[in-house]
């Protein structure tokens, strides 16, 4: 392929997913550096996206926000070849929430592969500030630093603490994320999943032995106190709405994903038990650096989470298959390296 060109992989429309040829960067703006992707995780978001799901998006878009990638030249105080994760929240700085230290939940928020074109492509340009240091992670770690920064922010907005009793509902990538900051944190972890399957998988690859199917057993288990700090990692509004009765008094309720419909609840019981309820948007530096640390000091286990590398041309041949079935996997991670 010419310097001059570079593939990307587009989601056309809903159910259609292309390797495009577009043109190379030849510009980029003062302040920003020019990365060349490593690594591209796939996650909830993208899957979405190709199956038309996606609240907030336009087609076509050239998806991609979990990322790694090297510094191609130097700029901004980077050096050419450091490895880093890129922060794909782009935010404006001068909005209140950016202004108040939140330019996670940016009013004019822009997240690469989502309201703009993301990284699954050869070559990417984002602000300078975006870029973290990735010093002692493999491109593959840095890749899944993002989607595990989502559970660590929500972990810290939730302000869990020692041997809180956590549930975490939902044990996809974003919950298994979550579960293992929470317990980071000292908490007695409980999961809860309509998988039976997924929750083995937790168990036998993150210890997560205290596992149910069924939110009225999960409840019981505490001897129908509820729990300290519940967090809905499902996506879906039945799942959501079910979840408060999990709240115990003076409880927390975080919910980490997000959907499209209206969220119905009791107010007398939201009342009665004082209940925080809690939304939690994206990550920011700190949850990112947390991330990082425990990856380096080997809390958790970067392995365990990767369930497959493939290529942008495997990609463009088994994304519909990959999302249609993820029953069996955490993250899927595309490689952009020869």
């Amino acid at each position: 392929m010419s310097q001059d060109t570079m593939d990307a992989g587009v989601v056309v429309a809903p159910g259609r997913f292309d390797v495009e040829v577009r043109p190379a960067i030849e510009f980029v703006p003062k302040g920003w550096v020019l990365i060349d992707v490593c690594a591209v995780g796939l996650c909830g978001t993208d899957y979405h996206i190709l199956e038309g799901k996606h609240p907030f998006l336009e087609y076509p878009r050239v998806i991609g926000h979990e990322l790694s990638g090297r510094v191609a030249t130097d700029a901004s105080g980077w050096a050419a070849g450091d490895l880093v994760v890129v922060n794909p929240y782009l935010s404006c700085g001068t909005c209140r929430a950016c202004l108040r230290g939140k330019p996670n939940c940016c009013s004019k928020i822009e997240v690469l592969g989502v309201h703009r074109d993301g990284g699954l492509t050869r070559q990417l340009a984002v602000p300078a500030g975006n870029l973290y240091a990735a010093t002692g992670l493999t491109p593959t770690q840095a890749a899944m630093v993002e989607f595990l920064a989502i559970g660590a922010h929500a972990v810290r907005r939730s302000e869990v603490g020692l041997r809180d009793r956590v549930l975490v509902t939902g044990v996809g990538p974003i919950g298994i994320g979550t579960a293992l900051f929470a317990r980071l944190k000292g908490a007695e972890v409980t999961l809860l999943d309509l998988s039976a399957g997924r929750l083995k998988m937790a168990a036998e690859s993150f210890g997560f032995n205290q596992g149910f199917t069924d939110i009225d057993a999960a409840i019981a288990s505490t001897q129908g106190d509820g729990f300290d700090v519940v967090f809905d990692a499902t996506g879906f509004v039945g799942a959501i709405e079910e979840g408060f009765r999990a709240v115990g008094h003076g409880g927390t309720y975080t919910l980490v994903s997000v959907v499209k419909e209206s969220i119905r609840f009791s107010d007398p019981e939201f009342h009665k038990r004082e209940m925080r309820l809690i939304g939690s948007r994206n990550a920011l530096k700190v949850d990112f650096d947390w991330v990082m640390t425990a990856f380096r000091e080997g809390h958790i286990n970067a392995d365990a989470l990767c369930s497959k590398v493939i290529s942008l041309p495997d990609l463009q041949q088994s994304f519909g298959d990959l999302a249609a079935d993820r029953t069996d996997m955490i993250k899927v991670i595309v490689s952009l390296q020869d």
